[in-house]
């Protein structure tokens, strides 16, 4: 790609490669998403960042550790919490978000109230859909995605494991591998799900679902996954999670707080957004298979239609 060069305030910011703007992209986005799951002291960094962008871009690490009311220590380890790989990329993150945003069309997404008439909802439901995708964009590592299809694409068998409204996004994967002829395993019952795991090996691919990342039924049926073998794959929300810690690959998606659970429901559709993104990815790389497959499945389809 050709080099570009970004100049706001007194920040240059020189860009050489795709993998650079990966790191830069979203930073406020993710410490935003992340702001729960943070240490205290790296919440007091995030929220002073948050309410001050402009002004943290040119602090010093000291000048940062004392507005914030913390330590030099504590914003080294809230750059490695970000994957960052020390302040001054920090620095460059949001002068890169901030130069950008402008550029950006703004989603007004309002909470739900008690009273608001149907088109009310209607719109605050898409707006809230709409932000979870475009944050999801942000947060979301696209090195990690492409290993997730390359592996996901290689395997023998894939195990999907979710409960309640990630196990029915689980079974739309199930039936969108199905269809190009990938065997895919998604069950309901939470027992069910863990007895399938015992049964991965080298070569399978186990995909937990859980938007809190704190599922344990999902956390045990990855963690046996990963015991036999196979190579696990989280699908979670942005931030700090113990699903992690048996998760070979992150897929983060973004959530988006709300009323009456309708951030739920907006982080629902982050994760059809992905799962359709996942599966459009292999569907390319086994393009020559895929067709027959979807042919063969459409016709007997239609067959059944008057």
């Amino acid at each position: 790609m050709k080099l570009i060069v970004i100049k706001f305030h007194f920040v240059t910011i020189i860009i050489e490669s795709r993998e650079q703007i990966n790191m830069l992209k979203g930073i406020l986005t993710k410490i935003k998403q992340g702001l729960k799951t943070f240490k205290p002291s790296e919440e007091k960094i995030a929220r002073f960042i948050l309410d001050n962008p402009d002004r943290a871009i040119g602090l010093s690490i000291t000048d940062l550790a004392n507005f914030s009311g913390t330590s030099e220590a504590s914003v080294v380890r809230f750059c490695k919490t970000l994957d960052l790989k020390g302040y001054k990329d920090l620095k460059l993150s949001i002068s890169y978000d901030l130069s950008t945003s402008s550029d950006k069309e703004g989603i007004i997404h309002e909470k739900i109230k008690i009273g608001d008439k149907p088109n009310d909802i209607l719109a605050k439901i898409s707006a809230g859909s709409m932000q979870a995708i475009e944050d999801t964009k942000e947060v979301l590592s696209l090195d990690n995605l492409e290993k997730a299809i390359d592996k996901i694409s290689e395997s023998k068998r894939i195990y999907i494991f979710g409960i309640g409204a990630s196990a029915i996004v689980g079974l739309d994967l199930q039936y969108k591998f199905m269809r190009i002829n990938i065997p895919t395993f998604a069950f309901l019952d939470s027992d069910m799900q863990l007895t399938s795991a015992t049964n991965m090996e080298e070569g399978d691919v186990a995909i937990g679902i859980s938007t809190s990342g704190r599922t344990k039924d999902v956390i045990e049926a990855l963690k046996e996954g990963k015991k036999r073998g196979a190579t696990t794959i989280a699908i979670t929300q942005y931030g700090q999670s113990p699903i992690l810690e048996f998760s070979d690959i992150d897929l983060f998606i973004a959530y988006v707080e709300n009323t009456f659970r309708s951030g739920a429901m907006a982080s629902r559709i982050a994760q059809l957004n992905l799962i359709d993104t996942i599966f459009m990815g292999v569907a390319a790389k086994r393009h020559n298979q895929v067709f027959e497959s979807l042919k063969d499945t459409r016709e007997i389809v239609e067959d059944k239609k008057y």
